[in-house]
């Protein structure tokens, strides 16, 4: 039997037998890891350590330490809430348990459960726990587990999907409980440590609106209990910022019966941090050479035939006939760039060309998935798309890196970098994903940046740098991406003319600094509490009258405000209420004004921090918030002497 080489994290191959494991690489690489090897990542995919390794594989072994054990705890917890579940409700019929990003799920049927179910679901789940119970694996035949699931219609769908042609099929058992699964887990229930049930929703099967609605109970699984109860403090802490109560006490934007979960309306204060948000991103965008541009909303559906998207895309875009036509409302924006750029010729001495666009993009995504703006059904990208040669695209990636990192630092945020590599699936020969991946490294390492390597994980047409930045609780959220794309050139024949005079397709790369406006407007509503920094504020000063009669000198203070975010409390409350009021609509400033501001033709200056200054003149409080507002400062200035 021939050897094979498999790729380790630190870029080496190892040579292992041809049908060698996980737990054999484990121990190939050291007797002491394989025998702490717990699972492993092939490809990308989190496996167990019976997995068999395939030649030119990327290969990661996962032990407690590792930081994917988690995610091998928390699938282990999803069977033991199943396990749980099945001795009070033994009718209920179990669909999928898989972990996620925080914890995990189990989707179920057959079983309707209160708040307080939840709770002795969780006690019952405790003494599994509690008993140790061994997780064994074992195959058993295809036919054996037809018969065992014929009445579970969610369990016969997999065996006839995902895995369909398996035989025999991986089985893991607990006491009792047993389950159809590919793993992994852990090797008793005891290793779970401490686990809470969190909450429930609606979900179809499948994600399919034709499929039958089923209870998704969501929970979560820690090694120990002071790490749940950290969990649960920040996750406390999170409800209070959630950016669909804050919306709605702020005005900032709302979803209406009449549009749909995933189709929000942003009233005024929402529209001007959008705006805001959207100047800076055009500031940078110009000052880095982008031209700007704009696609139409609707294309015939030719053009994502031409990308790709239509086979790839349909089940997810909204498509319309019109006039016997097919149309379909754009996923992505890159196609139209595409196809401004194959309306010139182009020489080499033209690339790079840069275009960017706000362009607004339609998804459809199930109902089920729908929540605030975090996932909606149309939303903005700040796309920009670049067409370059070869040789410019170790240029072109650092001047994205320098602005990327001006949007972080403006907001003072800090991201994890990783550079994605090529997937099993891509297009594009051996050497141009070499030149590329390499490139991408050359400029990470030329900043001298800390970045990971995410083998497998670009996209199929390009190697990738992503960032994901992490918010004031400490929540990670994936962010701004550099893509290189050989794919769509290809596929719509784009070409410039080379020194030697024939076509060479350009490189395309796929850049956005926030993402989404509508997923980055999300996090920055959480991240700052609504306590947006001053140059964000929908309303940056209200001015408040003691009395009516002081009515006329604060309209005239706004009014030397100008340009600047300025309101006027008019209502005849009485200033304690005044003050409250502008406290709970986190309003940057309050220049409060009365008979002592009139005479000297100043005014006292309240922040929300609660700082008050007076006797401050109207010309040196303007000066100095609008210079903290052209700064884009995160910090309010201050008053004092």
């Amino acid at each position: 039997m021939e050897d094979i080489a498999v790729r380790l994290p630190d870029g080496s191959n190892l040579t292992v037998p041809a049908d060698a494991t996980v737990q054999d690489v484990a121990y190939a690489i050291g007797p002491g890891l394989g025998r702490d090897t717990v699972a492993g990542i092939v490809d990308g995919e989190l496996v167990d350590r019976s997995h068999e390794v395939a030649d030119g594989a990327a290969v990661e072994i996962v032990t407690e330490q590792s930081d994917a054990y988690r995610r091998v705890v928390r699938h282990s917890a999803a069977h033991v809430f199943a396990q749980a579940l099945l001795r009070s409700y033994p009718d209920a019929k179990l669909a999928i348990g898989p972990a996620t990003d925080e914890g995990f799920y189990y989707d179920v049927d057959g079983v309707e459960l209160t708040e307080g179910d939840l709770r002795d679901l969780e006690t019952e789940m405790q003494a599994i726990i509690d008993a140790d119970y061994a997780i064994e694996r074992e195959l058993i035949a295809r036919e054996e587990l037809d018969d065992r699931y014929a009445s579970n219609p969610y369990k016969q769908d997999i065996l006839q999907t995902e895995a369909a042609g398996e035989d025999p099929l991986s089985v893991y058992t607990q006491a009792e409980f047993a389950d159809l699964c590919q793993g992994p887990h852990v090797d008793s229930t005891g290793a779970i440590g401490a686990v809470a049930l969190l909450e429930m929703s609606s979900a179809y099967w499948r994600g399919d609106e034709d499929n039958p609605m089923l209870t998704r109970v969501y929970g979560t699984a820690f090694r120990d209990d002071a790490a749940l109860e950290q969990y649960l403090d920040q996750r406390a802490a999170a409800a209070e910022r959630d950016h669909r109560k804050l919306g709605q006490q702020l005005d900032l934007f709302s979803i209406a019966e009449v549009t749909g979960p995933g189709l929000p309306l942003y009233h005024p204060n929402g529209k001007r941090v959008l705006n805001a948000l959207r100047g800076f991103a055009d500031e940078l965008n110009e000052a880095a050479g982008y031209a700007p541009t704009e696609t139409p909303h609707l294309f015939r559906t030719e053009l994502w035939k031409v990308s790709g998207h239509y086979d790839n895309y349909a089940e997810d875009m909204f498509l319309l006939d019109v006039n016997d036509e097919e149309y379909g409302l754009k996923p992505m924006n890159c196609p139209g760039h595409a196809t401004i750029y194959d309306q010139h010729a182009w020489s080499y001495r033209d690339l790079p060309v840069r275009y960017y666009e706000n362009g607004k993009v339609y998804r459809r995504e199930q109902r089920g998935e729908l929540s605030g703006l975090s996932r909606v059904w149309a939303f903005t990208i700040d796309d920009g798309h670049i067409f370059c040669r070869p040789d410019q695209i170790e240029g072109e990636v650092e001047s994205i890196i320098s602005m990327i990192e001006s949007v972080l630092e403006t907001f003072g945020l800090e991201a994890e970098v990783a550079l994605a590599t090529r997937p099993e699936k891509s297009v594009g020969g051996d050497a141009i994903w070499e030149e590329a991946e390499d490139q991408l490294r050359q400029v990470l390492d030329a900043r001298e940046a800390t970045y990971s390597t995410a083998a497998g994980d670009g996209a199929f047409y390009g190697p990738k740098i992503d960032f994901a930045f992490t918010d004031a609780l400490g929540r990670r959220w994936d962010g701004p991406t550099v893509q290189l794309d050989f794919n769509m050139p290809e596929r719509f024949g784009l070409t410039y003319t080379g020194s030697d005079n024939a076509d060479h397709r350009p490189v395309m790369i796929h850049r956005a600094l926030y993402g989404s406006y509508e997923r980055f407007f999300m996090v920055l509503i959480e991240h700052f509490n609504g306590r947006f920094p001053l140059w964000l504020a929908p309303e940056q000063v209200r001015v408040l009258p003691i009395t009516d009669a002081h009515i006329p000198y604060a309209k005239s203070v706004a009014a030397a405000l100008d340009p600047l975010q300025v309101t006027v409390e008019d209502r005849s409350w009485t200033l304690g209420r005044k003050i409250r009021d502008a406290q709970e609509a986190k309003i940057p400033f309050m220049l409060i004004v009365g008979d002592d501001e009139v005479d000297a033709e100043t005014v006292s200056v309240r922040d929300r921090q609660e700082r008050e200054v007076d006797g401050v003149s109207v010309g040196v409080f303007r000066d100095k918030i609008q210079s903290a507002v052209s700064a884009r400062a995160l910090e309010l200035p201050t008053f004092e002497d």
